[in-house]
C-alpha cells in the first residue's frame, strides 16, 4: 500500500484525473526529442485537488511551466492505486509531488531519491475530533480510536508521532483507515472514530457539518512547529537521484516554475489562488468555493515562499520516522534533499528569500 499522506475521494478523482500514467521509462519521458525542443516531464501528485498539493496545478494554470520551457504532464494518484512516490521510484513517472519523508524511507531501503524543491513547511493536516472525544493533544490519544488515511500512510506516521511525543504508545490506542472526504466525515459522524487526521477541503466540510473541530494544528508551519518541535517539510517534488543527475537542466526548469509559483502564492490572496484553480477543485460535493477560500486563508501558512528546505525540517522528519519505527538504520540527510535548484531559481528571478535554509545535516 502506498505511503501517501492523503487519499482522494473516488468520486472526485473521476473528474480530477489528468491522464493515465505512461508505461514509458522516466528517461524517455524527459527526452528533449532533439536540439532546442521543450523537454517533457511526467509528474504524479498525491491528489492534485488537495490544498496541500495545489502548487503543482497552479503552476500549470499560471502558465509557468511553459514560461520556463518545460512541458509538465500532471497526473493524480488513484485511491487504492500506486502512490506517486512509488510510481516515481519505479520509473513510471519522472517526478512525484509527495512528502519529503519518503526520501528518508527510500534511503533506508537502499534507494537514492531526493527532494529538489520544498513547497511546504507543514503537513497541512489537522486532527479533527468530536466534542465528546476530549482530545486536545497526543496525550489524550490513550484509549481512543483514531482515523488515518490508511494504515502505513503519512497521517498514520504523524498520529503515532504525536502520541509518542506525549509518552503514549501505539498499543494504547486504536488506528483505522478511513480515507478522506466523505468516508472520513462519515467515520466521525457515525461514531466510528473519535478523531480523524485529514486535510482541506475535508477539514472545512467537517467543520461545516458540525461533526468535529480542529484539536491539533499541523496545517501551518507555526502549528507544526508548536506540535512537533520544528517545521515539518511535507509537500515537495521528489525524483530519483540518478534521474536528477542526468536531467539537471530540465529539473532546473521545473523548479524555476514552482519557485515562481510559491512566490505568487505568497503575494496573492486565497481568493486569487482559488480563482486560478480548476472549478472542480474549489467547488464540489464537499465544499463551496467560499468554504474553500476560507479554509485556504486559514491554512495558507503551510506554504513556503521560496521553495527552500527549512533548517531543522529534515531532522524533524527523520526523528518522526525513527520514533515510530519506520527507519532503524542510519540516514545521510545530505543525500535526501538539495537546495541548489531553488537557490538558483530565486537568484534568477531576483526573489528575496526568507526561509532559513537547511544545511547538509538538516
Amino acid at each position: 500500500m502506498s505511503r501517501r499522506p492523503v487519499a482522494v475521494a473516488a468520486s472526485v478523482l473521476t473528474v480530477l484525473a489528468l491522464g493515465a500514467v505512461s508505461a514509458c521509462s522516466a528517461k524517455s519521458s524527459a527526452s528533449t526529442g532533439g536540439s532546442g525542443s521543450v523537454p517533457t516531464v511526467k509528474l504524479m501528485a498525491g491528489g492534485l485537488d488537495k490544498q496541500i498539493y495545489l502548487p503543482y496545478q497552479l503552476a500549470q494554470q499560471l502558465g509557468f511551466y511553459k514560461k520556463y520551457g518545460v512541458d509538465v504532464q500532471l497526473s493524480t494518484e488513484q485511491d487504492g492505486g500506486v502512490g506517486a512516490e512509488e510510481a516515481m521510484a519505479s520509473g513510471q513517472v519522472d517526478m512525484a509531488g509527495a512528502w519529503y519523508n519518503h526520501t528518508i524511507e527510500f534511503q533506508a531501503k537502499g534507494k537514492a531519491v531526493e527532494d529538489v524543491v520544498q513547497l511546504s513547511g507543514a503537513p497541512g493536516e489537522r486532527e479533527m475530533c468530536t466534542k465528546k472525544s476530549g482530545v486536545h493533544s497526543g496525550a489524550d490519544f490513550k484509549g481512543k480510536t483514531l482515523g488515518v488515511t490508511d494504515l502505513g500512510s503519512g497521517t498514520d506516521t504523524l498520529t503515532q508521532f504525536l502520541a509518542a511525543k506525549k509518552g503514549v504508545k501505539a498499543s494504547e490506542f486504536h488506528r483505522i483507515g478511513v480515507g478522506a472526504g466523505s468516508t472520513a466525515i462519515a467515520a466521525l459522524q457515525n461514531g466510528k472514530v473519535d478523531c480523524v487526521m485529514t486535510t482541506q477541503p475535508t477539514v472545512a466540510a467537517i467543520q461545516k457539518k458540525g461533526v468535529g473541530a480542529s484539536a491539533i494544528d499541523l496545517a501551518t508551519t507555526s502549528g507544526a512547529t508548536a506540535a512537533m518541535g520544528d517545521a515539518y517539510p511535507a509537500a515537495s517534488v521528489l525524483a530519483r537521484t540518478d534521474w536528477v543527475n542526468a536531467h539537471k537542466a530540465t529539473v532546473q526548469k521545473v523548479v524555476d516554475a514552482l519557485v515562481a509559483t510559491m512566490h505568487w502564492i505568497n503575494t496573492h490572496s486565497a481568493a486569487d489562488i482559488a480563482n486560478k484553480l480548476p472549478a472542480s477543485y474549489v467547488s464540489n460535493q464537499l465544499v463551496t468555493k467560499a468554504d474553500y477560500i476560507s479554509a485556504l486563508t486559514e491554512d495558507k501558512g503551510q506554504f513556503l515562499p521560496d521553495g527552500l528546505m527549512p533548517a531543522g525540517g529534515p531532522k524533524t522528519s527523520l526523528a518522526t520516522e525513527q520514533l515510530v519505527g519506520n527507519v532503524k538504520s542510519s540516514v545521510d540527510l545530505s543525500k535526501t534533499f538539495t537546495n541548489d535548484f531553488a537557490v538558483q531559481a530565486n537568484k534568477t528571478e531576483g526573489f528575496k528569500t526568507t526561509t532559513t535554509p537547511a544545511g547538509p545535516n538538516g
